[in-house]
Formats: C-alpha cells, sequence, structure tokens
C-alpha cells in the first residue's frame, strides 16, 4: 500500500508518498494556492493526482492542514487565515479525487509520524507539542490519533497558563478573544513580546535565544522566565494524560537547553514522586506533517 501525505500550509504545499516501511517514495513542495476556495481545492487536487501517477499506483490519501474538519459537516474550522476556513474541503476533496480523504489537524499528523516512526517510536501515549508562531498539539495512543468528539484533543495552546503569579495576570490578550493562552506565552511570537514588554527592546527569538548563550543577563532573564512557563505548562499536560514522551516541534524546538532545564522545572509541579515522562526534540522536523498525513491510512 503506498499512503500519499499532503500538508496544507500558509504560505507552501507538500506531499509526500511512502511505502509499508515508511521510506519516502516521492516528495514534492509547492507554494500555496492563490485565488479564492475553488481555485486551492482545484490545486490540492491536482498536486495529489500528479504525485499518484509520478509513482505509477493508485494511493491512499491524508491531509494534514490547520484547524480540524467537522464531523457533522465536513466543512473546515479553526483554520484562522485560510481560504479554506469554513469551507466543505472533505467531501468537495473526495468528489474530485473519486476516493475517501482522511483530515487531521496539522499537529495531529505531527504527533502521529513521530509515534510511527519518530523520536516516540514504540511509546504507547505520546504529546507531540508545536513551538512555532502558535502553539498546538496531537495526541497519539498506542498508534492512532486522539481526536476527540468535538475535533480538539490536543489544543492545549488556547489553555491558560498553569499557576499563573500575579504579574501575569491577565495575561496577553490571544487571538481566541481570551488572555492568558498558553499560546500568547511559550510561542516564539510570545516569547518577542514578553521581552520588548520587559526591557523595551524589540527582538526575534532567536536572537534572545543566541545573547541568552552569550550572557546578556536580560535575554538570559526573559529565556529562563519563558523555560518556566514552558514547564508548568507541559506539568499541566503530564497531570492530565500522563504520557510516556512528549515531543517538541516548531521553531522553538530547536533550542537544545529546554531539553535539560524543562524537565527539571516541571518536576515539583507533576503529582507524582517522580517523572518519568520524557522530553525530546523531534526526529523528522519539517517532514512530520506530510509523513503523518500519509500515515492517517495506518500500518
Amino acid at each position: 500500500m503506498i499512503r500519499i501525505g499532503v500538508d496544507v500550509g500558509g504560505t507552501k504545499i507538500e506531499i509526500a508518498a511512502i511505502d509499508e516501511s515508511g521510506a519516502e517514495l516521492l516528495r514534492r513542495r509547492a507554494p500555496a494556492p492563490q485565488g479564492g476556495y475553488a481555485e486551492a481545492i482545484g490545486a490540492i487536487a491536482k498536486f495529489v493526482l500528479e504525485a499518484e501517477r509520478a509513482v505509477g499506483a493508485p494511493c491512499s490519501v491524508g491531509i494534514g492542514t490547520p484547524g480540524a474538519v467537522s464531523r457533522e459537516t465536513g466543512r473546515l474550522k479553526n483554520a484562522y487565515a485560510s481560504v479554506l476556513n469554513g469551507m466543505p474541503v472533505r467531501p468537495d476533496l473526495e468528489r474530485l479525487l473519486g476516493r475517501e480523504v482522511r483530515f487531521a489537524n496539522d499537529a495531529n499528523c505531527f504527533a502521529l509520524s513521530e509515534a510511527i516512526d519518530g523520536a516516540a517510536k514504540g511509546a504507547q501515549v505520546v504529546f507531540g507539542a508545536i513551538l512555532g508562531t502558535g502553539v498546538g498539539a496531537g495526541i497519539v495512543v498506542r498508534g492512532y490519533v486522539l481526536d476527540g468528539p468535538n475535533a480538539i484533543a490536543g489544543e492545549w495552546g488556547h489553555n491558560p497558563l498553569p499557576w499563573p503569579r500575579d504579574d501575569e495576570r491577565p495575561g496577553p490578550a490571544c487571538f481566541c478573544g481570551r488572555y492568558g493562552c498558553i499560546e500568547t506565552l511559550v510561542s516564539g511570537p510570545g516569547l518577542e513580546r514578553d521581552h520588548l514588554h520587559e526591557t523595551g527592546d524589540a527582538l526575534k527569538s532567536h536572537t534572545i535565544v543566541a545573547r541568552a548563550e552569550l550572557g546578556d543577563m536580560a535575554c538570559e532573564v526573559t529565556f529562563a522566565r519563558y523555560e518556566d512557563r514552558l514547564a508548568r505548562s507541559l506539568a499541566h499536560v503530564i497531570n492530565l494524560l500522563d504520557p510516556d514522551v512528549i515531543v517538541l516541534g516548531g521553531g522553538m524546538s530547536n533550542i537544545g537547553r529546554l531539553y535539560q532545564n524543562v524537565p527539571v522545572l516541571w518536576e515539583p509541579r507533576v503529582f507524582s514522586d517522580r517523572v518519568d515522562t520524557r522530553l525530546v526534540r523531534h526526529r523528522h522536523g519539517d517532514s512530520s506533517g506530510v509523513r503523518g498525513a500519509a500515515w492517517l491510512w495506518g500500518r
């Protein structure tokens, strides 16, 4: 069985075909479809059919997108700033391709990829957290994505920061309409916003991290605050889900010190005499989304 996975992002669309072992037979990337909804859905279908012709065999198709597809209507929801949001993506794409298509949130695809043959291979319960422009996550249990009746399992980024200090209330405004969401504090832009608020210096997240490593005290204090907030947020996840492995993805996941410091910081917050949950960096990186979409058809 050859599986095609498609990762539909805000700026690019990526496709890959993998065989039963997970070996890649094809990978292509192109700019995100331009124009309105009809042009976008048509471009996705064309991308799939061209890949299928290239591998020379019928393929299953899995799609990873921001947001989630409503089980009731087939319309995409919570995919903000996407021309696909609110549209009947699943039925339209199935009509164009002439087959069933499986959809999942892009964070779920990331988690599934890392659970199947990535950094969390063999783990029973995996929490795959993406720390990038936003904050999302997917949950995989025994090789299957945990979706939920509302298709929002893993949306930890829109919960409030746990154990907030007085000076952290009410927290920054979030696009979801609330204040103090985890996403506003442990995303890349959240780190930048916090540093600007505390120091008056507008720096990119990678610059804050680099300067902290070089001994810049202001940047070190900012990043230490970031690590503490991330640890509190993940301690909440451990207390609720008790995963075997937490895999980090997204731009912030490439900061090596997180994997030493955060588990030390989360330990006092976890309701256990010891914490065996492992915090690991992704194996497949940017490829996890498209690989996870392909793995939606199982093994």
